[in-house]
């Protein structure tokens, strides 16, 4: 039985994790399912805009499925667990090792905690619903955040929010989540969805080869000096100079009409 849907509606790719009764949390063959779906979506040219969301109003995700990762390890050697979860992928993929050059966003609509948040921050934007929480809890049993939130989350709430939420595992609601800057929207659990998916065919309008190589250079120039870094934006801004996008775009503004953009 497959755990991910995918919903396609022209260029707005919507992949729901769908084990509710496991709060959405992935086990092993979830995870590799998961995987596929965001490789597929990567490599779909008409696809521009992923959006990612859990079943059912409980849990956007929990993270890995405890209980089959646990035996998992227990039972294979250290190499072949190392080689898989070390130098493979993260959890869902785009944790760690599938980075995806096209605009992903998490429909938080209840509980994201650990990998479950894990997968939220690799994605672009968040929003959420007013029941949703958010945590890190594993080092209530014994183990800290592995897939990106040690990495991603002082860039995104800074380093003392990071601090609380990792050192304490508590969960924080939404409200908080809205004021650390966290998450970008708080909507109503029936207008999340919806508003959400109206918010992904907009950005799915936005020139394509313009999103990809600003989050290039966003990814790229994380780490670099000041000096590199407004170097590599500005090759990256006279690179798109020579586009089909960009001709259109200016054309389109002469014109007073929206511009209809080809990725080229």
């Amino acid at each position: 039985m497959a755990d991910i849907r995918i919903d396609k509606d022209g260029p707005v790719w919507l992949l729901t994790i769908e084990r509710p009764t496991k709060m959405n949390s992935l086990d092993f063959d979830a995870h590799y399912e998961l995987v596929d779906a965001w490789k597929s979506f990567d490599a779909e040219s008409e696809a521009r805009v992923g959006v990612i969301t859990g079943e059912g109003d409980q849990a956007f995700c929990a993270g890995a499925d405890l209980k089959t990762y646990t035996m998992n390890f227990a039972t294979r050697p250290p190499h072949e667990f190392r080689e898989e979860f070390v130098e493979g992928y993260g959890l869902g993929g785009i944790t760690r090792g599938l980075y995806i050059d096209k605009p992903l966003i998490a429909a938080v609509n209840g509980y994201a905690v650990s990998g479950g948040l894990e997968i939220a921050l690799a994605c672009d934007l968040r929003f959420c619903s007013p029941n949703a929480e958010f945590g890190l809890q594993d080092v209530k049993w014994g183990f800290h955040a592995c897939d990106g939130a040690l990495i991603r989350l002082p860039g995104i709430i800074g380093t003392g929010n990071t601090m609380e939420m990792v050192l304490s595992g508590d969960l924080i609601d939404a409200d908080h989540a809205y004021r650390i800057g966290l998450v970008n929207r708080v909507w109503d659990q029936e207008a999340l969805l919806p508003k959400t998916l109206d918010y992904a065919a907009k950005l799915a309008s936005r020139a394509p080869l313009a999103i990809r190589y600003a989050k290039q250079t966003l990814r790229r120039t994380a780490s670099m000096p000041i000096n590199e870094a407004l170097k590599a934006e500005v090759r990256s801004f006279y690179d798109l100079g020579r586009s089909d996008d960009l001709a259109e775009g200016t054309t389109a503004f002469k014109e007073r009409r929206e511009a209809k953009f080809e990725g080229n």
